[in-house]
């Protein structure tokens, strides 16, 4: 018994030297990182007591995180009244790069650290990118349907030539936002053979190796947005913009939904003047109120989820660095800041 007594005030100690039966964490939406092939044992090795919900309400924010010292959220939105009652809450970790669902002013008023992961997603979405330029290249939706209608299996030919389709090479391919995404798809772009464009800031002289936002609309063959959404690029994409655009011309959109006006693009489309539109982004999200790009049918038209960041391997990275990012603001030495 009285070894037993020892082994137990032992494992007191150590656990108190390590610090990490001090801290409980929270994460309060599950399941918008992971449908159960995500490994979580990474934060079981930085913080011991962890509650996980699949996902959290406005109205069961505050209980959930009332003594909670660190708190993991991906779109549940933290603001003022939440953070000020959580009086143990030290930590939020945001899994996601965008950190628009949190009241960063707030967190540093009551001194509590706010994190973001970024770069977790680059080859993901780069994927996708060129999953929405090539399937609207070659027609894919197109001749899907033909198969589907039993046009191929009555032809008197082996191939179907219905639908042109076009060869990236030599086509020149349009980026409005070159950071790392943005580079990242240029790179690929030129592999493909395609001469890159990229866009400096509507209305202002090109820097050395940029071009006017209006050059780059009307030169490009296919145009991909990786911008982010604030007051300057809220409708960047408008009827005037469209109009800009080369007959045919692709227009890509991973970035934001509001960078593009939804409505001037499905007439833009069903004018025929642009040759097609890959959108992985609405303006709200999910859509419940309905959407433009979702009430018409188009074959020039594609719309994914919102998944272009989603691959099992990049929802993995967003737990790994959220791993990295606590286990430095424990050292006291945090990483990955924005508030």
């Amino acid at each position: 018994m009285l070894t037993m007594l020892i082994l137990v005030l032992l494992s007191a100690v150590e656990n108190q030297l390590h610090g990490k039966n001090n801290m409980k964490g929270v994460v309060l939406d599950v399941k918008s990182i992971d449908i159960g092939d995500i490994d979580f044992s990474g934060l079981e090795s930085v913080v011991d007591y962890w509650q996980y919900y699949d996902n959290t309400h406005d109205d069961e924010i505050q209980t959930r995180i009332q003594d909670a010292d660190i708190v993991v959220a991906n779109k549940v939105s933290l603001q003022k009244r939440h953070i000020a009652q959580a009086n143990q809450l030290k930590l939020i970790c945001v899994a996601a790069t965008g950190i628009n669902n949190i009241d960063l002013e707030a967190a540093a008023e009551l001194g509590v650290c706010v994190t973001n992961v970024t770069n977790y997603a680059t080859p993901s979405v780069v994927q996708h990118v060129f999953c929405l330029i090539l399937a609207l290249s070659r027609k894919l939706n197109q001749y899907q349907a033909a198969i589907r209608d039993g046009r191929w299996q009555q032809s008197e030919f082996f191939c179907l030539l219905d639908y042109p389709v076009r060869e990236l090479a030599g086509k020149t391919l349009g980026i409005i936002g070159y950071g790392v995404l943005g580079q990242a798809v240029a790179t690929v772009g030129e592999a493909f053979g395609m001469r890159v464009l990229i866009a400096d800031r509507k209305g202002v002289a090109p820097r050395e190796g940029r071009v006017t936002f209006e050059k780059l609309m009307s030169e490009s063959d296919v145009v991909s947005l990786h911008c982010p959404l604030t007051a300057d690029t809220s409708n960047l994409i408008d009827k005037k913009e469209l109009a800009l655009m080369k007959s045919g011309a692709l227009l890509i959109n991973t970035a934001r939904g509001g960078i593009v006006n939804e409505t001037a693009l499905v007439t833009a489309l069903e004018s025929g003047k642009l040759g097609g539109a890959g959108f992985d982004v609405l303006g709200n999200e999910p859509p419940t109120q309905g959407n433009p790009l979702l009430e018409v049918e188009l074959p020039n038209l594609i719309v994914t989820p919102h998944i272009a960041w989603a691959s099992v391997e990049a929802r993995q990275r967003v737990i790994d660095e959220i791993v990295k990012n606590i286990a430095a603001f424990r050292k006291g030495e945090p990483r990955n800041i924005v508030a």
